[in-house]
């Protein structure tokens, strides 16, 4: 195999390899779009619980089971 045949395979096997990062990274940013995503709604449901829970005032009725 000559030099310059080993070089063309080389650079054909650089140029998947790049297109394989560019894919990954793509994949990597979205799906850290979707973490953060997902922390902002859990952040908002926690805020939604515990300010709910404090402003409600529980009887003893209210405390049964719903299966009584």
């Amino acid at each position: 195999m000559n030099l310059e045949t080993r070089l063309a395979e080389l650079e054909v096997k650089l140029s998947y390899a790049e297109d394989m990062v560019d894919t990954l990274n793509k994949a990597v940013f979205r799906q850290q779009e979707q973490i953060d995503l997902l922390q902002r709604q859990l952040t908002a449901l926690h805020r939604q619980m515990r300010d709910g829970f404090a402003s409600e005032e529980r009887t003893a009725t209210e405390e049964i089971p719903p299966h009584y």
